[in-house]
């Protein structure tokens, strides 16, 4: 059975929009690890992205509630479209933050995130393939959930040695905020393999 026929474009949303999240989490991988003039350049571009995502996220919206019989539960439907929507607003409100607040050198543990965002980003549409091919994409799920997990562990040794080092309470403040924020598109790609996960159990 296929999850999401061709007569509906709900796949098709879905992987546009992913595709957009790769572009996007690309960018703020590259240019964190050229610097901060390039991440100044990078997040005009990320802004651009995250334009185009809404759109796509507002004619999921739009198609889902004209639509009477949906492939699978519209509750499925809106959640994958709102957590990857999540995702995508998180990598632009990260690299906003990186340049709003000067952050110059780009410490490690940044570029060591955007670099897992990037990764997380990639597997989603490898994830999202899977689901309208109708081929297994739980291995992708998985690797998210383990991407996520390494996230994790970067963000609480970064705010660790923060707490440990850093002298300068207002450099502190605004590195834990970002680190946050960098985080939340870690777990926002991880509710979107949830939700994936949720449509493998309903669909069994």
């Amino acid at each position: 059975m296929r999850f999401l026929p061709r007569e509906v474009k709900f796949f098709e949303y879905f992987l546009e929009q992913s595709k957009i999240i790769v572009k996007a989490a690309r960018l703020l991988h590259m240019s964190a690890v050229e610097g901060p003039e390039a991440l100044q350049r990078a997040a005009q571009e990320i802004t651009s992205l995250e334009t185009k995502g809404d759109a796509i996220i507002h004619e999921i919206f739009t198609r889902l509630n004209q639509t009477f019989i949906t492939p699978i539960d519209p509750e499925d439907i809106h959640s994958l479209g709102s957590h990857l929507d999540d995702v995508l607003d998180a990598i632009e409100e990260s690299a906003h933050r990186i340049v709003a607040y000067r952050v110059d050198p780009i410490p490690p543990a940044v570029v060591d995130l955007c670099g897992i965002i990037e990764n997380c980003a990639i597997v989603l549409v490898k994830a999202i393939e899977a689901l309208a091919a109708d081929k297994p994409m739980l291995d992708h799920c998985i690797e998210i959930n383990r991407l996520e997990d390494h996230a994790d562990v970067v963000v609480r040794a970064a705010i660790a040695d923060l707490f440990q080092h850093e002298k300068d309470p207002i450099a502190l403040i605004k590195l834990k905020e970002i680190y946050e924020y960098l985080e939340d598109a870690t777990d926002s790609a991880e509710d979107v393999a949830d939700a994936l996960q949720n449509v493998i159990v309903k669909n069994s």
